[in-house]
């Protein structure tokens, strides 16, 4: 089982900057891809960044909406992933959710666990 723990989300103008934190505990491999999606009212969930091992260095892949905007990091040490996200527009608004796999595929997955989401909310 793995469990993870999102924080870091809140309330912020257009054009200002959130970090986004994932805390894993339990059963997680620093070579397992992490990822973030988000969800907007009314909306699916949606892929925003991911971050997988190919055998020599980490690839990460992003939505295009927020290519050039987001980064998206871990720290194996702390078991911790990232989403550090600059110039927000008020359509980043939504639920972010962390998100872990235990299969070796790339930064878009599957992904096996959830968190319970960290609301981020970019006023205008």
């Amino acid at each position: 089982q793995v469990q993870l723990v999102e924080s870091g989300g809140g309330l912020v103008q257009a054009g200002g900057s959130l970090r986004l934190s994932c805390a894993a505990s339990g059963r997680t491999f620093s070579t397992y891809p992490m990822g973030w999606f988000r969800q907007a009212p009314g909306k699916e969930r949606e892929f925003v960044a991911g971050i997988s091992w190919n055998g020599g260095s980490y690839s990460t892949d992003y939505v295009d909406s927020v290519k050039g905007r987001f980064t998206i990091s871990r720290d194996n040490a702390k078991k911790t992933v990232y989403l550090q996200m600059n110039s927000l527009k008020p359509e980043d608004t939504a639920v972010y959710y962390c998100a872990a796999s235990m299969s070796k595929g790339g930064p878009r997955g599957p992904y096996d666990y959830w968190g319970q989401g960290t609301q981020v909310t970019v006023s205008s």
